[in-house]
C-alpha cells in the first residue's frame, strides 16, 4: 500500500469521453454511530467498487508524530483478531512482551538523544551511536519478532479478497485524507462488509515496529535517495510558515523512529471513529438491499470517546517574497509557488482555469517560454487545492545554455499579461471545454468514480464530482483577471531555483524527448513508484498497464516510459532472487 496511490489512479484515469453530460446520483446514508455513506448504483458489470475515507492526513499531525497517518495506512493491513493470525492468544501475549522491551528501549533512546545534544555522538541512526543496553534490547526484541512471525498469516486480507475475486486492494494517504479501497464481485459484498468493519472493530497492530522501519525505509528511498526529494521537502517547508502542510506526508526522519504503539492506539481511537469516516459504494447493487447490510456490520463500530479536533492553525499572510536556491542532480529548474485557496473556496474554479490557460502545448507558458523566447524546455502550471489551503504552482525546466533568471522574468511577463488584460473569451472557452471533457472522462469507470468520491469527500465536498463543470462554466474573463491580480503577487510567492550539481549526470534523453505535459505526468508517476518494493511495484505495473490501454494519445508516451522504467527497476530488485 503506497502513499498517493489514489492520486496516481486519478492521474492515470482517462477512459473514453462521455457522449453527454453525466451526473452521479448519489444516495447518502448516516448510521446511528455517525458513519456516513455515499451510494451510487451502476449496473454495467457484476462488481462493486468499495472504499472508505478517514478524514485525517498529515495536516492533523503534530511535531513528534509526523508521518503517523501514512504509517497507519500500513498498519490497517496487519489484520484483526481473526484475520492475519494463527494463534491470537500467543500473538497478543508477544505484543505485550514487545511493548515492555520497547519501553526500556525508549529510555535508552532518550539517553542517546542527550548524548547527541552534548556532541558525544553525531547521528542517532548510526549503529555505533547505540548504547550497549540498547543493542541488547534490540536482540531481545528481534527474538520476540521471530516468534511472532510464526503466528502471522502474511497478507491474509489480500489472500481472502483474491480468492473471492477481489481486485485493486490498496490505500493512499495525503495531507488531508487516508483512503482504503477494493473492487469485489457483487455477490461478495457481504464478505467485504464483514472484512472492512472487522478492521475497524477489532484491529491488531502486529509487527508495528517492523512496519515502522518499512515506512522509514520507504521515506529513504523516495525522499533521500531521489534527485530532488530532499530539496522538494525543504522547499515545501519554506513555503509554509505556520500550517502543518509544511510537514511531509511521510514524516520527518527523526519522528518516524520515535512513534510508539500507544500513540498509534490513541490516534486510531480519535481519527478512525465512525463519525470521522465516510464509506463509498459504486457499482452493481441495490441501495435498498445494501443499507441493512451496512447497518448490520458497520453500525457495530463503537462511537469515538471524543471528537477529532479541528485543524485550526491558519497560514499567516506572507509579507514578502521568499527564495530558495540549491544544486541537485536534476535539470536546471525554476519553481514558483503562490499561496492559493482551499478546495471549497469560491475562487477555486477560476484559479484552476487560470492554470489551464497557462498549461499544455497550446498554453501561454509553452508558447511564451518554450516556443517564443526559447528559454525553457518545459513550462507548466497547476493548482493543488487542499482542505484548508491551496497552492498555485508554476514549474519550468531551463533550456541548456539559458539563465534561470531569464525563465523567471519570462514567467513574470506572462503573469503580468493575465493581470493587465482579460483572457479573450474564445481562449477561455477552449480551456473550459477541455476542463469539462476531462471531468466527464473520469466518470466512465465505477472504480474511478469511487476513488473520486473518497478523495473529494476527504477534501470537504464529494459533490465536486457534479458541480465542478458548472463552476467552470460560470468563470468569466474578469474572474480570471481578478484571481491573477489577487493571488499571483510577488509578495505571495516562493521562488525556487534548482541548478544542476557539478558532475551530475544529465537527465534521461528519453524523458526529455516527451512532450511537456507528458514529462510532467512521467516525473510525477516515477516519484510515486520510486520507493516501492518488488511486490508493490508489481501492483503498480499492473495498474499502469491497464491505464495505458485507455489513455489519451498525448499521455500514452508518458505511461509507456514509466512502465519501461518500472519494469527495469523490478528486474533490478528481483535479479538473483527468483
Amino acid at each position: 500500500m503506497n502513499t498517493r496511490t489514489a492520486a496516481l489512479l486519478l492521474l492515470l484515469a482517462a477512459p473514453a469521453t462521455a457522449a453527454e453530460r453525466p451526473r452521479i446520483e448519489v444516495e447518502e446514508l448516516t448510521l446511528p454511530n455517525g458513519m456516513r455513506w455515499l451510494l451510487f448504483e451502476r449496473h454495467e458489470s457484476p462488481t462493486v467498487a468499495a472504499g472508505w475515507v478517514a478524514h485525517v492526513g498529515s495536516v492533523n499531525e503534530r511535531p513528534g508524530i509526523t508521518g503517523i497517518s501514512h504509517l497507519f495506512e500500513h498498519m490497517m493491513f496487519k489484520g484483526t483478531r481473526v484475520v492475519g493470525t494463527r494463534d491470537i492468544a500467543t500473538d497478543l501475549r508477544i505484543i505485550e512482551e514487545q511493548e515492555a522491551v520497547r519501553e526500556e528501549m525508549r529510555g535508552e533512546m532518550a539517553r542517546m538523544r542527550e548524548a547527541l545534544r552534548r556532541g558525544e555522538i553525531d547521528d542517532l541512526a548510526e549503529p555505533e551511536s547505540r548504547t550497549p543496553r540498547y543493542r541488547e534490547l534490540e536482540r531481545t526484541f528481534e527474538e520476540l519478532a521471530t516468534r511472532q512471525r510464526e503466528t502471522i498469516v502474511k497478507d491474509h486480507l489480500d489472500q481472502i479478497y483474491t480468492k473471492n475475486g477481489g481486485e485493486r486492494l490498496n490505500a493512499g494517504t495525503s495531507e488531508d485524507w487516508t483512503i482504503y479501497f477494493v473492487q469485489v464481485p457483487s455477490n461478495r459484498l457481504e464478505l467485504w462488509a464483514w472484512l472492512e468493519s472487522d478492521r475497524l472493530v477489532n484491529p491488531v497492530f502486529r509487527e508495528f515496529y517492523s512496519e515502522r522501519d518499512v515506512v522509514y525505509e520507504e521515506r529513504r528511498l523516495r525522499t533521500e535517495s531521489t534527485p530532488l526529494g530532499k530539496y522538494d521537502e525543504a522547499y515545501n517547508a519554506l513555503f509554509w510558515e505556520a500550517s502543518p502542510y509544511g510537514c511531509p506526508v511521510v514524516g520527518w526522519p527523526s519522528d518516524l523512529p520515535s512513534i510508539t504503539k500507544a500513540q498509534a492506539d490513541e490516534y486510531f481511537g480519535l481519527y478512525y471513529a465512525p463519525g470521522n469516516l465516510t464509506g463509498v459504494l459504486v457499482g452493481d447493487f441495490k441501495a435498498a438491499e445494501v443499507k441493512p447490510l451496512l447497518e448490520r456490520y458497520f453500525a457495530r463500530v463503537p462511537p469515538g470517546r471524543s471528537t477529532a479536533p479541528e485543524m485550526v492553525t491558519q497560514e499567516p499572510r506572507q509579507l514578502g517574497e521568499k527564495r530558495y536556491s540549491a544544486e541537485a542532480e536534476t535539470s536546471p529548474t525554476v519553481r514558483i509557488w503562490y499561496h492559493g485557496v482551499p478546495f471549497v473556496h469560491k475562487d477555486a474554479a477560476a484559479l484552476d482555469l487560470l492554470s489551464d490557460v497557462l498549461s499544455g502545448r497550446t498554453g501561454r507558458l509553452y508558447k511564451g517560454l518554450v516556443l517564443g523566447r526559447q528559454v525553457a524546455n518545459e513550462a507548466t502550471a497547476s493548482v493543488d487545492l487542499r482542505k484548508y489551503d491551496g497552492v498555485f504552482q508554476i514549474e519550468s525546466v531551463v533550456k541548456d545554455g539559458k539563465d534561470p533568471a531569464a525563465v523567471e522574468a519570462a514567467t513574470d511577463e506572462e503573469i503580468a499579461r493575465l493581470q493587465d488584460e482579460p483572457v479573450p473569451p474564445e481562449e477561455l472557452q477552449k480551456v473550459k471545454n477541455q476542463y469539462k471533457a476531462n471531468s466527464y472522462r473520469r466518470l466512465s469507470s465505477p472504480f474511478f468514480i469511487m476513488v473520486q468520491l473518497l478523495v473529494y469527500d476527504g477534501l470537504g465536498d464529494w459533490r465536486y464530482i457534479n458541480t465542478s463543470p458548472d463552476a467552470a462554466d460560470a468563470v468569466t474573463p474578469a474572474d480570471v483577471q481578478r484571481v491573477a491580480r489577487t493571488y499571483l503577487r510577488r509578495e505571495n510567492r516562493t521562488v525556487g531555483v534548482f541548478l544542476r550539481k557539478q558532475g551530475a549526470p544529465p537527465e534521461d534523453p528519453e524523458l526529455q524527448a516527451l512532450a511537456p505535459q507528458a514529462q510532467g505526468v512521467a516525473r510525477q508517476a516515477l516519484a510515486q513508484i520510486g520507493g516501492l518494493d518488488a511486490e508493490r511495484l508489481r501492483e503498480a505495473i499492473a495498474q499502469i498497464q491497464q491505464a495505458a490501454g485507455q489513455a489519451p494519445a498525448e499521455i500514452k508516451p508518458a505511461l509507456d516510459y514509466v512502465l519501461k522504467k518500472a519494469q527495469e527497476r523490478l528486474a533490478a530488485l528481483t535479479d538473483g532472487k527468483n
